[in-house]
């Protein structure tokens, strides 16, 4: 995995041609959401001043889903945003595009876990000759509150055998890149059970890094709809609602004050709306609150919020 940015050759149709697939991926999945859920995403369609936009598809208050968000943008500017530009000072000032589909579902019983997929390429043009600098990124992760180990296996199974084509060093080295990106330190704990994550990929060359990337967007559909089926219909109690809220409170923290996405966003003028949507509809924060020793709320951190080789 190189450190920074690629500069092999990369085809002049390059963004043309991963927007195209972008947009057919978000297509695809909300498809099978919504014959999942029965409900409709609504889309949203949007221009951005600077430069660039996207289509937001959102779905809220439905049957499954409290609040869903599959979201496709495609911006572009005159400069970097400085959380893009902080590890590659090189590039700063140069005239960019970033593009990507990224989803994040909420679900309404307690006992479907949250879930996070995104894939992304961005392109820094060259000035005065220079090659452009381009990678690609992305990864997804499970955020359950009542976990079943069938599931989080069947889950971390599924994105290794999306890398597997490509060599057997991807998984681990991304599966612990997610344990580390996803990890909440002022409470020191994870957000999740992880999956895989990766950035500045780049090698071997455009068509390798656009592949692994495109096997890891379509492997999302394949990881999660089975675990929603096997838990969609488990009833909940009032108890195990409050605690999925309590939960979510430490995904907002980890989504205002880490994610490098939202940043991105936020400082690159996109769409707030379109940023924030990942932000559960409803969350609860209580003072100073421990689970009783021995409870299942209490098995979720001691034993599934710690890495773990789960294949």
């Amino acid at each position: 995995m190189g450190e920074g940015a690629g500069i092999a050759k990369v085809p002049a149709t390059a963004p043309d041609q991963v927007r195209s697939w972008l947009l057919e991926l978000q297509r695809r999945i909300v498809e099978r959401l919504e014959s999942l859920d029965g409900g409709r995403f609504v889309i949203d369609d949007w221009s951005r001043p600077a430069g660039g936009g996207g289509r937001s598809r959102v779905i809220e208050d439905s049957h499954l889903f409290e609040r869903g968000g599959v979201m496709f943008s495609h911006v572009a500017g005159d400069g970097l945003p400085a959380s893009a530009s902080a590890s590659r000072p090189a590039l700063a000032g140069r005239r960019f595009e970033a593009m990507g589909v990224s989803l994040v579902l909420h679900p309404r019983n307690p006992h479907v876990p949250t879930v996070h997929m995104n894939v992304r390429f961005f392109i820094a043009h060259g000035r005065d000759g220079e090659p452009p600098a381009w990678w690609f990124g992305g990864g997804m992760d499970l955020t359950p509150f009542y976990p079943v180990e069938e599931d989080v296996v069947h889950f971390h199974r599924t994105c290794r055998d999306a890398l597997a084509p490509f060599g057997p060093q991807w998984y681990p080295r991304f599966k612990r890149w997610c344990d580390d990106y996803f990890y909440i330190r002022h409470r020191k704990e994870a957000r999740g059970v992880g999956g895989i994550f990766f950035d500045d990929l780049a090698e071997p060359d455009f068509d390798g890094a656009f592949n692994l990337t495109r096997s890891v967007g379509e492997a999302f559909l394949g990881a999660y709809v089975p675990i929603v089926e096997r838990n969609r219909d488990r009833p909940a109690t009032e108890e195990q609602r409050a605690f999925q809220l309590y939960r979510r409170g430490r995904y907002v923290e980890f989504n205002l004050v880490y994610d490098r996405g939202t940043l991105f966003g936020l400082q690159s003028g996109g769409r707030t709306e379109s940023i924030l949507v990942s932000m559960p509809p409803l969350a609860r924060w209580a003072y100073d609150w421990s689970p009783e020793p021995g409870s299942p709320e209490a098995e979720l951190t001691e034993r599934y919020l710690v890495p773990r080789e789960w294949v």
